[in-house]
């Protein structure tokens, strides 16, 4: 190229500033979209603006979950169980039908003699007593042992019969037990519906002397009877206790004996078909669990 056909300085100054304006244009174009897009630094619903908020690629990890919702109150009730010692009497065993000769076996209640142990009772379609308070009595125990409790039973499936009544109030002597609730259902005639709860007679008298433990087990008593009937649904007996739920016996060698707070439940009657319904009944087990374990829990807690 020769000389003559370089264009002046200013020229070449000009052009090179067109050059530098050429290139920056998409630049900026872009830069402005991106600022367009993320809502030209407008707030959202009133917080920051939106060019100020972090972004999540699709990449990231998800949030943690949430931690899971505290169960209901009425299956804890806030209150702790720990360092309390609750035994749990699944009345009769499964197998006692097998041992007839010696369940038949009489033992000293304190008071007199009777008998081992009995088979319970049954529904009409032949669900056994002894399987129910199994059932009932694993489902109390597993809310009692959430709530900090040592739980104890007299026996769970696991012997091939028995144990007998003494025996079962020795266990819970032995265990220096804050509370025994001795799991039953009824085996009144066919009518007869409710539920009620047992309660140790004051007696003294060879081996047996309910005298410091007949106040606390009455207590123990109205707790569970009250908390029950609220779990349930279900009325107090209308066969017994004169519709009060409570029924006082001096003639029982599992309380007679018993040296700690101690009841008897009968949760129902299983020669009646209405009660029986109730249960045969999987969830309103659960329930009468939870009225015993919730009862048992006030007591531990007044």
């Amino acid at each position: 190229m020769s000389k003559g056909s370089f264009p002046s300085a200013s020229g070449r100054r000009g052009g090179t500033l067109a050059l530098v304006l050429a290139a920056l244009a998409p630049v900026c174009l872009g830069g402005w979209l991106v600022w367009d897009t993320m809502g030209s630094g407008q707030n959202n619903g009133g917080g920051a603006p939106a060019s100020s908020l972090p972004t999540v690629s699709s990449t990231s990890s998800p949030l943690p979950p949430q931690p899971p919702s505290a169960s209901p109150k009425n299956e804890t009730d806030g209150k702790s169980l720990t360092g309390k010692v609750v035994v749990l009497d699944p009345g009769h065993n499964p197998d006692n039908r097998d041992h007839t000769s010696e369940i038949a076996r009489r033992v000293d209640i304190g008071t007199n003699k009777k008998e081992c142990d009995t088979t319970g009772t049954a529904t009409d379609a032949g669900y056994s007593e002894a399987a129910f308070t199994l059932d009932v009595s694993r489902r109390a125990r597993a809310l009692l042992e959430a709530r900090g409790a040592t739980v104890k039973f007299t026996q769970d499936g696991d012997r091939s019969y028995g144990p007998c009544v003494d025996e079962r109030a020795r266990i819970g002597n032995s265990a220096h037990a804050d509370a025994v609730v001795s799991v039953h259902a009824d085996g009144a005639p066919a009518g007869d519906r409710g539920f009620h709860v047992i309660l140790p007679k004051s007696v003294r008298g060879g081996g047996a002397d309910t005298s410091n433990i007949a106040a606390p087990s009455r207590l123990l008593g109205e707790r569970v009877r009250s908390e029950f009937m609220d779990a349930t649904g279900s009325a107090p007996a209308d066969y017994i206790g004169d519709g009060s739920g409570l029924n006082v016996r001096g003639d029982l060698g599992g309380l007679n004996l018993s040296t700690v707070p101690k009841v008897f439940i009968e949760c129902g009657n299983m020669r009646d078909p209405k009660d029986a319904s109730e249960l045969t009944d999987p969830k309103w087990r659960e329930r009468a669990a939870l009225g015993i374990a919730q009862g048992i829990t006030d007591f531990l807690n007044r």
